[in-house]
């Protein structure tokens, strides 16, 4: 089933004016985001969408999470998705995808992203159409690299 709703007032998501397609039956709403990952990692959701929200107009798709995920929140603008977050029992999901050239200009200020960024960049292995790169945050400490690497993908609309 699929259909078009303006924000997410009752879903887990952040809500603003952007357009949001969902793929799903129902939109979770907090009371199940939260029994889903429980209360301090469904803060740490908010507080992402919200700075993703804050530096980009992108539309929104809540889809199905496969077989690793429970569901899918995609930031797609112009068919070109910046990044996805993701939900599962007592664990939140961060993608993002670099492919070639923006491998290049990861790798070349490389040194101003934290070890554990480093990490799992050398650790993703690099398929033909990129490095899907995941993070499961448990707090806020790596968002300011989040911050960096959805710069690398595009521009935000606060420069």
């Amino acid at each position: 089933m699929m259909k078009k709703e303006k924000g997410a007032d009752g879903g887990a998501g952040c809500a603003s004016a952007v357009k949001e397609v969902i793929m799903l039956d129902r939109i979770p709403d907090k009371e199940q985001m939260t029994a889903l990952v429980g209360e301090s990692l469904y803060e740490i959701w908010i507080k992402l969408c919200a700075l993703i929200d804050e530096n980009y107009d992108m539309d929104r798709l809540w889809n199905k999470g496969g077989k690793a995920w429970t569901y899918e929140y995609k930031y797609r603008r112009g068919g070109k998705t910046l990044c996805a977050l993701y939900a599962r029992e007592n664990c939140v999901g961060f993608m993002i995808i670099l492919g070639k050239d923006e491998r290049l200009k990861f790798e070349k200020d490389r040194e101003n992203y934290g070890e554990e960024v480093q990490r799992i960049y050398d650790e993703t292995q690099t398929y033909h159409d990129g490095k899907w790169m995941m993070f499961e945050p448990t707090d806020t400490s790596l968002f300011d690299d989040f911050v960096r690497l959805l710069r690398i993908k595009r521009k935000p609309i606060c420069s």
